[in-house]
């Protein structure tokens, strides 16, 4: 009954803490107004600001914040033990991720969509700016090389999630579409589309398409890395409601629900045990150790917890959202609190049922068809298998694998057939990927052009820069969208196809830098932080609910990083030095910039942003 009380109360937790301090932030710190001026209808273009329904920004957001992180994560942590990834997940949700996500929307709400980089430059300094986007170029970049790799990897141990995967988008053209033209009900295109995917998994490997699914899945990674990058070109050109919306709505319904199915299979498995195995339903109990101090090859527990459950608790990667597709879509300033700071408790309740997939679910057994690993009588073994030490563990196929098949033994309790079990995991984890894959390529996206803006030569007047850029200049020409997505997919891509050892597999480049990845995400975190602190400073507003979370954000990744620049110097591994290091340098300068200005920035207003020529005139109330 240990899990089934876990589960329940960590759902009955997180209802409290939205009504209760997400409440409180939403009108006493941030005092949101439905009658304020919002970007994307103050700046409608019909391509990126789009003034949109706040349950399809919501599903939107959810999916693109998501990806593989609340799963790969917690399903690698609990090798320390279940007890302080769960505390982790549950406080970092609440007191530090959520107010991170819902603080990144509403700072960019109030400066006309802009991203936390672009802002940080005007409440902080002009240096800043320049250091925050290229943290978030790197992070980006990082995140494009490697998610390819982490879809491509699902769909070759799930093939029977391939199809379902790709009629998604079809479908989501079709629902924009219908979606888009005013006064069609929600409801019945949801619920037709939400059938019309559950039955993609039915029958989504069966007759002609399992032959599909299995020549697809022959393809190599750098072929799913191309094709991957490609759709992810289309879906970051495209205006947002007839692609990137529709599809992170139509997949939020269905992970939303498949998160409903595995909280019943939770509850039947807790109370009348799991699926029959050899005649009887063995019960659910947690068959990992509370918690384990030395895992075997495992780095220290602190601060590395902090880092490997990044998603699911605090990530970096959120602020980018938050701040660069989500604040152009909301149609009215009060429904942010519905979507940044509930999207971030949904988020962490999904890592919780993971770590009790991980940890007890494992435990009902494993048998054929579940997956990639053994098969395994119920009890500890199967936990064991996945979690005898760390190198076991953190490979790719075994953490996607332990979540996948623990999750399944749930949705099994039900009667859910094994297949369709595995099949709906396996869609589950590549369409998460899939959202922040085209998501993340956006946000790259306004990076560069943001970048290229700055950066990029203009006309001198009386030796100062005004007037148009200077044409030819390659900067120039990354300031179009076009320019600036293809620069991003390409760098993507040529990271991509380097193997990750010599003469190893080409398309797993992105795993020379992923071991940079968890700090520098974290980091991110810290810095846009810092950026929320300074912005409630010059309002006068209280800093504790940002200005501790900054602190701890700052240092925990500095800390990981440090650890990890000692390694890379002992394996010789210059590369990953070198830009680990210079990562270091950027957060110590971007943080001396911070104190440089700190005393005189109390209660000074910023510059406001700048007002294209063209703008729209007047808010509307909603």
């Amino acid at each position: 009954m240990t899990t089934l009380v876990i589960a329940v109360g960590a759902f009955v937790l997180y209802l409290v803490a939205y009504h209760t301090y997400g409440k409180w932030l939403a009108a006493k710190l941030f005092k949101l107004d439905p009658k304020a001026k919002v970007p994307s209808i103050e700046q409608e273009d019909g391509n990126d600001f789009v003034p949109t329904e706040k349950k399809i920004i919501f599903g939107h957001h959810f999916t693109s914040i998501a990806g593989t992180g609340p799963i790969v994560g917690p399903a690698l942590a609990v090798i320390w033990g279940w007890v302080p990834a769960l505390i982790w997940v549950l406080f970092g949700s609440i007191l530090i991720g959520a107010v991170h996500d819902f603080g990144a929307l509403v700072v960019s709400l109030r400066n006309r969509g802009q991203t936390v980089g672009d802002i940080a430059g005007r409440v902080i300094t002009k240096r800043t700016r320049i250091l925050f986007l290229t943290i978030l170029f790197l992070a980006l970049t990082i995140v494009l090389a490697i998610f390819g790799l982490v879809i491509a990897a699902v769909f070759k141990m799930y093939p029977q999630a391939i199809f379902p995967c790709l009629v998604q988008i079809p479908l989501a053209i079709v629902i924009g579409m219908t979606l888009h033209r005013k006064g069609v009900n929600l409801l019945i295109p949801s619920l037709l589309t939400l059938a019309l995917m559950y039955l993609s998994v039915v029958f989504g490997d069966s007759g002609f398409l399992h032959d599909f699914n299995q020549s697809m899945a022959k393809l190599s990674i750098l072929e799913w890395v191309m094709i991957l990058l490609g759709y992810s070109y289309i879906a970051s050109v495209l205006p947002v409601w007839t692609l990137l919306q529709p599809r992170d709505f139509i997949n939020s319904l269905q992970l939303l629900t498949s998160l409903g199915l595995v909280m019943i299979g939770l509850v039947v498995a807790a109370l009348i045990g799991g699926a029959a195995v050899e005649g009887s339903r063995p019960a659910l109990e947690i068959v990992a150790p509370a918690v384990n101090w030395n895992p075997e090859g495992a780095p220290a527990i602190f601060p590395f917890l902090f880092i490997t459950i990044a998603c699911g608790a605090i990530s970096g990667f959120h602020c980018l959202v938050s701040s660069g597709t989500t604040s152009k879509q909301i149609k009215c300033e009060s429904d942010a609190q519905f979507v940044g700071y509930g999207s971030m408790l949904t988020e962490g309740f999904l890592a919780v049922l993971v770590i009790l997939a991980c940890v007890a679910g494992l435990g009902l057994g494993t048998g054929a068809g579940a997956g990639a690993g053994d098969s395994f009588p119920p009890g500890a073994a199967a936990y064991e298998a996945k979690y005898s030490s760390w190198n076991t563990a953190a490979g790719l196929g075994a953490k996607v694998g332990a979540f996948v098949e623990g999750a399944a033994n749930f949705l099994k309790a039900l009667g859910i057939p094994t297949t369709f079990a595995i099949a709906l995991m396996g869609v589950f984890v590549a369409s998460f990927a899939a959202t922040t894959l085209d998501t993340a390529c956006r946000l790259q996206r306004y990076v560069i052009q943001e970048l290229a803006r700055t950066l990029a030569p203009r006309h001198r007047v009386d030796g100062k820069r005004v007037g148009e850029y200077v044409d030819g200049n390659p900067l120039y020409w990354l300031t179009n969208r076009h320019a600036a997505t293809i620069f991003a997919v390409l760098i993507a891509y040529l990271i991509a196809r380097l193997p990750e050892i010599p003469g190893g597999t080409p398309g797993k480049g992105g795993l020379l830098l992923w071991p940079l990845f968890g700090a520098i995400n974290q980091l991110l975190a810290g810095l846009a932080f810092l950026v929320i602190t300074f912005w409630l400073r010059r309002r006068g507003l209280p800093l504790w609910m940002t200005g501790i979370p900054a602190i701890v954000m700052l240092i925990l990744p500095a800390l990981a990083m440090a650890s990890n620049l000692r390694n890379f110097a002992t394996k010789e591994n210059w590369l990953l030095f070198g830009i680990g290091f210079a990562t270091i340098l950027l957060e110590i300068w971007m943080i001396v910039e911070a104190i440089s200005v700190w005393k005189k920035s109390k209660r000074i207003l910023e510059a406001p942003p700048l007002v294209p020529e063209a703008d729209n005139e007047g808010g509307r109330s909603c």
